[in-house]
């Protein structure tokens, strides 16, 4: 998994020098870092969120606390309700029912999107084409009243933020669809709004630019220490941006947690098979120990695994053995005996995918189990069985 977040206050404080930040922007850069250690510091509180489209129920009890300088990310597949949350934040959507909805300390169940404090950046921009660049990101400075010559001040410093500089006085028409992106981000960090709400604004951009704009918005998140909620129903996005990702599937959150409880350690079968485990099997528990970890029989093979959070298995009971495809190696006879877990099975065809290989193995009873190399040096060949540590299979509820 390929992480662009860097721990620690030294990543951030390069790079808040690196792109020429005032001593104001560090500190507040600073400050928002340590309020992120302050676990009752939250931003953004809400408790028992229901919204309805008529018979429709997008948004099922939703709870969710972010903290000051967080990036959450909210991930899901078409229909979760992600959307629905973020509108429901913004005020774009009144909420049919909160017990409690609180902006930076403020209710805000009955204040309309103009008086929130926060700020959303669309995927298809809404950029105005018959502006320029610049007028575009000073317009909300400009309806808060701020003068002129502080307004084009404050936007050309927006402007350098997110690297373009000198392009001020071009029009909508004239940039590629990369720096419109830039511009509409421009426009939402001008004002600093409490909140910077994102709803997949990179879905319009080819491969390479989305990797390249994912690497800005988390260097511009460092610098200004700003609270980020990001929507997207890519895996990799997620993954590779957030302090925090959040699931939801069905107007509810699946599973919330860091990219790599996520990515390891997910918490059901809809979890793990979102998050790219290929390799679901149906097993039975025959024992658990007191660390959490269980060992369960797979059509005749026991396999050893590290229980779901919040699993509670006894001996007997129908799970689900889960491993991702990567964490698969194949193995000769030989070496089965100095393996850990290990499944017999036999080659059966190979995908080649560019960035790595995908590999199909077949079992006796003609389970077919996925493998995937990311070793473009080795050609796919003969093996006898498969194995995998303990330590990288989950074991799921039924």
């Amino acid at each position: 998994m390929l992480r662009m977040r860097s721990e620690g206050a030294g990543y951030a404080d390069t790079l808040v020098s690196s792109m020429g930040l005032s001593a104001q922007a560090e500190t507040g850069a600073r400050d928002a870092r340590a309020r992120m250690n302050a676990p009752d510091d939250f931003i953004l509180r809400a408790v028992d969120l229901v919204h309805q489209y008529g018979t429709v129920t997008a948004l099922d009890h939703v709870s969710l606390d972010v903290k000051r300088g967080e990036f959450l990310t909210i991930l899901g597949e078409s229909g979760s309700g992600k959307t629905t949350m973020l509108r429901v934040i913004s005020g774009l959507e009144k909420v049919s029912h909160a017990a409690q909805l609180t902006l930076d300390g403020v209710d805000v169940r009955d204040v309309p999107a103009a008086k929130r404090n926060c700020t959303t950046v669309f995927q298809s921009y809404a950029l105005f084409p018959h502006m320029s660049v610049e007028e575009n990101v000073g317009y909300g400075l400009k309806l808060r009243g701020v003068p002129k010559d502080e307004a084009r001040r404050q936007a050309t410093d927006a402007l350098s933020m997110v690297r373009l500089s000198g392009k001020g006085t071009r029009r909508i028409g004239q940039l590629s669809g990369g720096e419109r992106q830039r511009v509409a981000l421009a426009r939402a960090i001008v004002t600093r709004p409490a909140i910077l709400l994102l709803d997949e604004p990179l879905g319009a951009l080819d491969e390479k630019l989305r990797y390249d704009m994912q690497a800005e918005l988390v260097d511009i998140h460092r610098a200004l220490g700003m609270t980020f909620i990001y929507i997207t129903h890519s895996q990799e996005e997620a993954l590779t941006m957030s302090d925090r990702i959040m699931l939801m599937r069905r107007g509810r959150i699946e599973q919330c947690g860091t990219p790599e409880d996520l990515f390891d350690r997910p918490a059901s079968r809809f979890a793990a098979e979102f998050m790219g485990f290929d390799n679901v099997l149906p097993c039975t528990v025959l024992a658990v120990s007191e660390n959490g970890e269980a060992r369960v029989d797979f059509n005749g093979t026991v396999l050893s695994g590290v229980c779901a959070s919040g699993a509670n298995f006894k001996e007997g009971d129908s799970a689900l053995f889960a491993v991702r495809a990567e964490r698969l190696a194949p193995i000769l006879n030989e070496q089965t005996q100095r393996a850990g877990n290990v499944i017999a099975c036999a080659p059966a065809d190979h995908i080649y995918r560019g960035k790595y290989t995908d590999q199909t193995a077949r079992m006796a009873d003609a389970t077919r189990l996925k493998i995937r190399s990311w070793d473009q040096s080795a050609t796919p060949g003969q093996f006898d069985a498969v194995t995998c540590r303990a330590q990288d299979c989950v074991i799921l509820s039924h």
